[in-house]
C-alpha cells in the first residue's frame, strides 16, 4: 500500500460552549499520499497529542481514533473525548497538537504533523467579546461558542470585540489557516503572484472558478504588460494587459487579457494546470448541453452581466463573467457583453480556437480569433 503523508493540519472551529476551558474542539486534516495525491474515502488511524509549551512539550492528552477521509481526502474528528481533556490548564499555554497517523488504519503511527492550537486564545477571551467585526466562513458541521450548530458551507461572524488583540489576531490566524486547508484540499489555488483563486468540479475536470490574473508564468518570469494601442497591434510575442488599461477597476473581478502567444508559453497557469484545448473545453459542454451550456455558466443576474442575461443560473459554480476583450487593432470591446476564453489549440497560422459568451443566449460560441487579440483564461487541472 502506498505510504500518505498528513498534510498541514488545521484547527477549524473550537468551543462547544461558552466555558472558561473548551469542552470538545472540532479538527480537520488534509492526507495525500507520497505522490502528493489526495487519499479519498479511505480509513486511518490517527493518535492525537495535546502537548503544552511547545511543539515538542509535555504530553498533556492523549487519544486515538479512526476516522475516514472524505472526497476531498479531508478527515473531520472531535478531539475531547478522552479522560484528562477536562484536567488541562488553558491559561497556562501555549498548546500544541500533534497528530500522528497510520494509513492503513491500524495504531502503527508513523506520520507526524504539529501545529498550535489556536483556539485557546478565544476560548479564554469569549466571554468578553460581544461585538461582531469580522466573519470566518466555515466549511462542514462546526459548533461555534454560544453553542450554535452550522452545516454546510457557512460564513458566521465570530464574537470579535475590536479592542481585545487576542481576539482578533485569532480570527486573523483562523482565516489564514483556513484559506491554507482550501488550497491543500484544491478547493482553492494561488499562482506564483499570490492571487487565490476558487475551483469547481464540472463533471470529471477541474477548472477556476475565476478569471487568470497573473502577471508571471509559473516559473516566474515577467509577463510583458503593453498598454500602448500600436505595440499591441503589432505583437507576435507574448504580452498581457487590463480591460481599458484600467487595472484596478477591472483586475478583481474580470482578470487579465492575454494575447495567444502568452497562452502558447505552456507556462501562464499555475503548476499542475493548463489552459484548455479545444477538445477539453468541448468535453465541459458536451456534458452541460450543447443548448444550455452558457446559461449553466454564468453568473446569474446582472450585476456584472447586461439583461437579460438570457438562460442564466450559474448551476455549475464556474461564475463566468463578461471580461470584453482586446482587438488585435487593440481597441477593447463588449465588457459587460460578451466573455471570450482562449483555448491552447491552433487554428491556421495566425488564428487559435476560443470559447465566448453572451448576454443575450444560452449556448457557448465557438470560433477561431487572431492570436494578437487580447482574452480571457481559465485554466483546468492537469
Amino acid at each position: 500500500m502506498k505510504r500518505v503523508a498528513l498534510s498541514i493540519s488545521i484547527l477549524l472551529m473550537c468551543i462547544i460552549s461558552f466555558a472558561q476551558a473548551p469542552q470538545k474542539m472540532s479538527y480537520q486534516a488534509v492526507i495525500r499520499d507520497a505522490g502528493n495525491a489526495l487519499v479519498i474515502n479511505h480509513a486511518v488511524g490517527m493518535r492525537i497529542c495535546i502537548l503544552q509549551g511547545s511543539a515538542g512539550g509535555t504530553v498533556v492528552y492523549t487519544e486515538t481514533q479512526t476516522p475516514t477521509t472524505n472526497a476531498n481526502g479531508l478527515v473531520t474528528i472531535e478531539i475531547g473525548g478522552g479522560t484528562g481533556f477536562d484536567a488541562i490548564d488553558w491559561a497556562n499555554g501555549p498548546y500544541f497538537i500533534k497528530t500522528e497517523t497510520d494509513p492503513t488504519g491500524g495504531t502503527s503511527f508513523t506520520i507526524t504533523g504539529s501545529s498550535q492550537l489556536l483556539s485557546v486564545p478565544y476560548a479564554l477571551h469569549a466571554k468578553t467579546s460581544e461585538t461582531s467585526t469580522d466573519a470566518v466562513k466555515i466549511s462542514g458541521n462546526q459548533t461555534i461558542a454560544g453553542n450554535k450548530t452550522f452545516s454546510g458551507t457557512t460564513t458566521v461572524s465570530t464574537p470579535v470585540n475590536a479592542t481585545d488583540a487576542a481576539n482578533k489576531a485569532y480570527v486573523d490566524a483562523l482565516k489564514s489557516q483556513i484559506e491554507e486547508l482550501q488550497l491543500l484540499s484544491g478547493i482553492k489555488i494561488k499562482d506564483i503572484d499570490g492571487n487565490v483563486y476558487k475551483t469547481v468540479t464540472i463533471g470529471t475536470q477541474i477548472w477556476m472558478a475565476e478569471n487568470l490574473k497573473t502577471i508571471k508564468y509559473n516559473d516566474g518570469t515577467v509577463i510583458p504588460l503593453v498598454t500602448d494601442g500600436a505595440g499591441w497591434a503589432a505583437l507576435t510575442t507574448p504580452a498581457y494587459c487590463w480591460f481599458n488599461n484600467d487595472e484596478a477597476t477591472y483586475k478583481a473581478a474580470y482578470g487579465a487579457l492575454y494575447n495567444w502567444y502568452t497562452v502558447n508559453t505552456g507556462t501562464l497557469c499555475p503548476t499542475g494546470w493548463h489552459v484548455p484545448s479545444d477538445a477539453e473545453w468541448t468535453t465541459l459542454t458536451t456534458y452541460l448541453g450543447e443548448s444550455v451550456a452558457g446559461g449553466k455558466l454564468k453568473e446569474a443576474g446582472t450585476t456584472h452581466w447586461a439583461s437579460p442575461n438570457t438562460g442564466a443560473t450559474n448551476e455549475t459554480g464556474y461564475t463566468a463573467l463578461p471580461g470584453g476583450y482586446r482587438c488585435s487593432c487593440a481597441a477593447f470591446y463588449s465588457i459587460g457583453y460578451f466573455g471570450f476564453w482562449w483555448s491552447a489549440t491552433e487554428n491556421v497560422v495566425a488564428y487559435a480556437l476560443i470559447r465566448g459568451l453572451y448576454y443575450s443566449n444560452s449556448d457557448v460560441y465557438r470560433n477561431y480569433n487572431y492570436k494578437k487579440s487580447g482574452f480571457s483564461v481559465r485554466c483546468l487541472r492537469d
